[in-house]
């Protein structure tokens, strides 16, 4: 097995070959890579029916499974996703500024790649496509630490990818997977200072939290989603129903999916008994505080077996399963306290007919991304128009949201001059 010294070297000498490649240059590599995942569909759905084995016999979770699970439409999926990418302006050597000097010297403000990206992720195998595909388009190389739950399917894709980077004439340590899956090579691979320019974690916030709290390379913080829904006194019920619904049970294992509802007073018994209605159609499980599981108890058709009274924990929970939150508030004010009290920062949106309140949500919760009378599950790199993300950042430095193309670059200063000195 490679040593990470060795790995972080190749992928210095990659991002080196990748800085002088062309945009229609890496297009094609592209391309290449999507068709390659298309052609060898069959050899990653066996090695991801190797993970899939594991996690049944390791007893994973339902939401962690659905993550990890890789389908025919999946691979599809995230060949589609390169494709996208590749049609996406290249967003390195942009002219950001011009500024022109006193003295004749010209500045010019140029976006530049980061140089080596490294990312540290659980059971997500299409992140070893996404994070290829965009670090790739943007001129950096990527070290991949992904875990052991899904070391067969992650294996599978890279080698994948690079071969066919290989065969299409272009650096395959472009994307270098570490496959030893222990600790100590994770946290070696956090210090490996010199050779990695930024770290990305994607994944639990236990594991944010061990990058954070481990690393000495730069961390970009990805945030664990406990997003809120808040249903104000004037929300629509018709709109209600079906939004918490998606962002609740499309998918619960992403970390954009409502883990939370905060309710006015005044929205009880008229949209917050519609919606549990509904979410119950999937089984979900309701943590009320005292005021909405008195009024979900005495409800017609609720399910009473589905109704747990919430404790404090349940407010600060991202539980990537079939289950939510709800507190109960008299005013927009105490509704706002509240979600930035136990947000993790994702994304939180308020359903509500009066734009006063909705402008006011919107403008005070400190969340990347904040919504009125949509569901959550929109913020996503492809929905934003990226493409893809390589994370969803919950930091305010550098990059916030859905970071795409742009936030996977940086930028330098060419000076032109003729004689100055100072």
């Amino acid at each position: 097995m490679i040593g990470l010294e060795e790995i972080g070297k190749k992928a210095r000498e990659a991002a080196y070959d990748l800085v002088k490649r062309t945009g229609e240059e890496k297009n094609r590599g592209l391309l290449a890579a999507a068709a390659a995942l298309r052609q060898q569909k069959e050899v990653i759905l066996a090695a991801n029916a190797k993970d899939l084995a594991s996690a049944e016999k390791n007893g994973m979770a339902a939401g962690l499974v659905d993550r990890l699970r890789l389908t025919e439409e999946r691979i599809e999926a995230m060949a589609d996703s390169i494709v996208d990418i590749a049609r996406l302006d290249d967003p390195v050597g942009k002219v950001l500024e011009e500024i022109p000097r006193d003295n004749g010297l010209k500045l010019v403000k140029m976006s530049v790649p980061i140089g080596v990206v490294g990312i540290i992720y659980e059971a997500r195998p299409n992140v070893t496509s996404d994070a290829f595909a965009l670090t790739f388009k943007t001129s950096n190389a990527v070290i991949l630490k992904g875990g052991s739950d899904a070391i067969y399917s992650n294996t599978a894709i890279a080698n994948v990818l690079r071969t066919a980077l290989s065969e299409a004439g272009f650096c395959r340590d472009s994307i270098q997977l570490i496959e030893a899956t222990d600790h100590e090579t994770a946290n070696r691979f956090m210090r490996l200072n010199g050779y990695v320019d930024v770290l990305i974690p994607r994944g639990s916030k236990r594991l944010i939290q061990a990058v954070v709290e481990n690393a000495s390379v730069p961390v970009i913080e990805t945030g664990a989603g406990n997003c809120h829904i808040y249903l104000d006194e004037t929300a629509d019920v018709k709109k209600a129903v079906p939004i918490v619904f998606n962002a609740k049970t499309q998918r619960i294992g992403v970390c954009n999916a409502c883990e939370s509802l905060v309710v006015h007073r005044k929205a009880l018994s008229s949209v917050l008994i519609p919606v549990i209605a509904k979410l119950q159609e999937k089984n979900v499980v309701t943590a009320a505080d005292e005021q909405a599981y008195a009024v979900l108890e005495g409800a017609d058709g609720i399910r009473k077996e589905l109704l747990l009274h919430a404790t404090e924990e349940d407010f600060g929970t991202e539980y990537l399963d079939y289950r939510i939150s709800v507190k109960t508030v008299d005013s927009l004010s105490e509704a706002i306290d509240h979600i930035n009290r136990y947000s993790t920062r994702h994304s939180e949106s308020i359903l509500t007919e009066d734009a006063a309140n909705a402008e006011r949500f919107l403008n005070e919760i400190d969340s990347a991304c904040v919504y009125w009378n949509a569901s959550t599950r929109f913020t996503d790199g492809g929905c934003f128009g990226f493409g893809a993300e390589i994370g969803i950042s919950t930091a305010k430095l550098h990059a916030r949201g859905p970071m795409g193309l742009r936030e996977l670059t940086t930028y330098k200063y060419k000076i032109y001059g003729n004689g100055q000195v100072r």
